[in-house]
């Protein structure tokens, strides 16, 4: 296997993957607008690669693998708009594409079950506009695409230690709300599954064994420290933005087991108590 990635957009997620990737062999080609950030790329391994078309069209033709990882701005999907004619030029040449999704395109089903299978009936714009990005790199004739639809995302540097530290952090209660999570190792590990087991064509829901009500993370996470939890919020009463009440729209459980049964995973982290007590562990082997 040519062992040479270019990562579209490449940020928390895709730097995950390539902290596993490189000490393998790997080359790893990483997108960023910033020039601060490729000084800090090229610092733990990877190439740096400005966000511009003639730049990324030419690495295109040195890879043999691709990670979509840029989320759709509102001119739809960017990694589509700089070189989707390039990567349909040199679909039959990849060996594996991946695009990160979300699993806000399956919409709300009331707390109930989703699976790659359920329908896609997505109740927000930003769900809408995701399953609009699937359904384009879909499009592009032999493309060897992997769809991956992520669950809430946490790890080192993202969780709810912070605010709890800094009592921000709030318990807000809607009855019957759950949600599904995934720590950033395993959607690395999972990604890695993919890439050594290709499927073009194939769809996997990336999330934790254990859907659970956002407030009792928060409970758990000041359990951990050792101090109070912030009080249990009404959902109704809450006062909180727009984009913060969107998110409370939804309510589903996601199932993972495709990605045990296909990939052969193994969860690092099956629930949010072993993903928090593991960063917690983290923090102190830093300090």
């Amino acid at each position: 296997m040519t062992k040479r990635l270019l990562s579209l957009g490449h940020g928390y997620s895709a730097q995950a993957l390539s902290r596993q990737l490189l000490p393998q062999g790997w080359t790893v080609i990483g997108t960023t607008r910033d020039p601060a950030k490729a000084e800090r790329f090229r610092a733990e391994g990877v190439v740096p690669l400005l966000w511009d078309r003639m730049a990324v069209e030419e690495a295109l033709g040195r890879v043999s693998h691709v990670l979509i990882s840029a989320g759709p701005d509102s001119d739809a999907d960017p990694s589509l708009r700089l070189c989707g004619p390039a990567m349909a030029e040199r679909a039959a040449q990849l060996d594996w594409v991946g695009y990160l999704s979300t699993t806000g395109v399956y919409g709300d089903h009331g707390g109930g079950w989703v699976d790659e299978d359920t329908p896609l009936t997505p109740g927000t714009r930003r769900g809408a506009m995701r399953l609009a990005a699937e359904d384009a790199w879909r499009a592009i004739p032999d493309l060897p695409l992997h769809i991956f639809r992520l669950a809430g995302i946490y790890g080192p540097g993202r969780g709810p230690f912070a605010k709890v530290r800094a009592g921000t952090a709030r318990r807000i209660v809607k009855p019957g709300q759950v949600f599904s999570r995934i720590h950033v190792e395993d959607i690395a590990q999972v990604i890695e599954a993919s890439i050594r087991q290709p499927d073009p064509g194939a769809v996997y829901n990336l999330c934790d064994d254990d859907p659970a009500p956002p407030q009792d993370v928060i409970l758990h996470a000041a359990e951990l420290l050792g101090v109070t939890p912030p009080p249990e919020e009404p959902f109704e009463s809450a006062e909180m933005g727009a984009m913060a009440r969107s998110f409370y729209a939804e309510s589903k459980r996601v199932s993972n087991r495709r990605i045990k049964e296909e990939l052969g995973v193994r969860l690092y982290y099956p629930d949010y108590r072993a993903g928090l007590a593991a960063l917690l562990a983290s923090e102190g082997d830093a300090g």
